[in-house]
């Protein structure tokens, strides 16, 4: 198996002068579409730039194409007077003074979600992992369940929300979870019962396709992908790139114990919702729920237990210099902890935003 990689990146468009959200009117995307093609687009609002790469054949291609786009789409910016900034959310633009991309599914969405719809300014980060066996797929996607919350602890970036300090290291799945069909999914016993739960949503109006379906991992509808989409956008390369191999680890160890007739514990949404509130609320300073123990670890500690699970096949593919900068997360603390102790030292939210802008283009 190659356990091949996509990284989608969310990023805020930012007035350099104001440190406000700003609405650049799809110029950016009008301009990187000439260079990255069909990698750059849209988003519901207008201060939002997603770029997504093409199938990456290991981690370093991760790593190469994904600091080719920050850099294009940061040197577009500057280009047309504007910075990029990569956090979950921005640190005090109100989401109702942002305008709306102009286009039919956007309106649909916002015509049923309503507000739930117009406040989602928010930033993430998506992985991808190769697999074509849509089988395999749902039982991957039971078992990497139980690693999410550490996922998401390590990639919290969003302490702050319409310039208050929300008191949660990510407040962007707080902000998302009023959209329907979110969070932790449930298990599946197999796909044609996840098949089934498409039908019948699809035939009662609740959806027009699978993409409606937001949970933090999923089986792409349309990509033969197991997708991770829980993180936070991680404000430095380094990071996104660290998370990502730390993925694509975890999916080729459960893989592995698949194949060879040995299984990792199914542990039931409620359970697992119980770490994801504390990784949400505290990142990797407060302690999470060890099941297996039936007790409270430091959430740390943990972290150090997740990499004795993957340790054995790491070299195969090649991440063993990537992963190891989780170290370097745990000691530094993840972008969330950065931009509070920035906000402890200035008091001024907009030094905080400098940060966030010098951050995301950070050894490009």
């Amino acid at each position: 198996m190659k356990f091949t990689l996509g990284i989608e990146e969310e990023y805020q468009i930012i007035d350099p002068v104001s440190r406000e959200l700003i609405s650049h009117d799809q110029q950016i995307v009008s301009e990187a579409a000439k260079v990255l093609n069909d990698q750059v687009k849209a988003e519901m609002h207008q201060a939002v730039v997603e770029v997504g790469t093409n199938i990456c054949q290991d981690i370093t291609d991760a790593r190469e194409q994904i600091t080719h786009l920050r850099k294009s789409i940061s040197g577009i910016a500057n280009d047309l007077g504007f910075k990029i900034g990569a956090a979950g959310t921005h640190p005090f633009s109100k989401w109702e003074h942002q305008l709306i991309t102009p286009n039919p599914r956007y309106d649909e969405i916002i015509t049923e979600l309503q507000d739930t719809a117009r406040s989602n300014l928010i930033f993430g980060l998506h992985v991808h992992v190769g697999m074509e066996d849509k089988e395999m797929a749902i039982h991957l996607v039971n078992a990497m369940r139980y690693f999410l919350p550490h996922l998401y602890a390590l990639s919290t970036n969003s302490p702050f929300w319409e310039g208050r300090n929300t008191g949660f290291k990510s407040f962007r799945s707080k902000v998302f979870d009023k959209f329907p069909r979110t969070g932790i999914p449930s298990i599946f016993d197999n796909y044609a019962q996840y098949e089934n739960y498409v039908k019948i949503l699809v035939k009662t109006n609740c959806i027009d396709n699978p993409k409606k379906i937001w949970w933090d991992i999923r089986v792409h509808p349309f990509f033969p992908t197991l997708e991770v989409r829980i993180c936070d956008v991680p404000l430095t390369v380094n990071e996104t790139i660290c998370i990502t191999a730390i993925i694509q680890a975890l999916v080729a160890k459960l893989y592995d114990l698949r194949t060879h007739n040995l299984n990792f514990m199914n542990y039931h949404r409620a359970l697992i919702n119980e770490n994801k509130w504390r990784a949400g609320r505290y990142g990797i300073d407060g302690k999470m729920i060890d099941f297996g123990k039936e007790a409270e670890v430091e959430t740390k500690l943990l972290m150090l237990e997740l990499l004795d699970f993957i340790d054995d096949v790491v070299d195969d593919l090649g991440s063993r210099k990537e992963i190891e900068y989780i170290h370097e997360i745990l000691k530094n603390g993840t972008g969330a902890d950065r931009q509070l102790e920035i906000f402890k030292q200035t008091k001024d939210l907009t030094k905080v935003v400098d940060y966030i802008t010098e951050q995301t283009i950070l050894g490009l």
